[in-house]
């Protein structure tokens, strides 16, 4: 298979996730679940790109955080590596659209799966791996990825649609509902940063990410842990 047998979807993705595949079946592999192929699917990729995964978020949390112990950091790195924040890079990537299900799972609304959507990020990251050889390749994906986490991640409790946890803390206090206002855009496509804002009443939160909803979930979660620590 050449890049031209892809889809025009998934060389699309490509260019999303920052990487063009030089054996395209690789990234087919990577997209396909075992309903779709006992065999042929993404689970070998997941376990390869798990460890890899791992060892990233290991290195850059010891270079980034040198005042953190051992056993911070290790709690660190289980908030970065856990499931429902690689679901969350999934969405922000647009995974769920391109997976290669069995019609039964397509069905039972797999597609929008946490577990399976955190799976997809990791088989990606291990084709990633094979097609280029390179640790460094992985590294700048993950990296790039998962930066605005990284940045945040002693703050973050959890990445499990903080905008909505905003929004019904604030309903609940009878406080301002949250506004969100785009800053800057900076770099250009499909590596910009998105800096944004969060404000209600006289609390604002600014922050970034790779994409603006990322952003925005972010900066919903600080307010809302402001917010949450004036209140108690």
């Amino acid at each position: 298979m050449n890049s031209s047998s892809l889809n025009q979807a998934q060389q699309n993705l490509q260019r999303i996730v920052g990487y063009q595949f030089k054996q395209p079946d690789l990234l087919v592999l990577a997209l396909t679940h075992r309903s779709s192929h006992s065999k042929l699917n993404y689970e070998r990729l997941e376990f390869l790109g798990d460890a890899l995964l791992s060892a990233v978020v290991a290195q850059e949390l010891y270079l980034r955080y040198p005042k953190k112990d051992e056993g911070d950091l290790t709690r660190m790195r289980a908030r970065l590596v856990r499931q429902e924040t690689l679901a969350l890079v999934a969405r922000e990537l647009g995974l769920s659209e391109h997976l290669i299900m069995g019609e039964g799972e397509l069905k039972a609304g797999g597609r929008g799966r946490d577990s399976i959507l955190s799976d997809v990020v990791e088989s990606l990251l291990g084709a990633i791996y094979l097609d280029s050889g390179s640790f460094d390749v992985v590294k700048s994906r993950i990296l790039s990825w998962f930066e605005s986490m990284i940045l945040h991640v002693d703050q973050l409790k959890t990445l499990k649609d903080p905008k909505s946890q905003l929004q019904e803390f604030l309903q609940g206090q009878s406080k301002p509902l949250p506004v969100y206002e785009l800053l800057r855009i900076e770099g250009k496509a499909p590596l910009e940063t998105f800096y944004v804002s969060c404000s209600s009443g006289q609390n604002q939160i600014e922050t970034r990410g790779k994409s603006r909803k990322i952003a925005e979930q972010i900066a919903a979660q600080l307010l809302l842990e402001r917010i949450k620590g004036v209140s108690t």
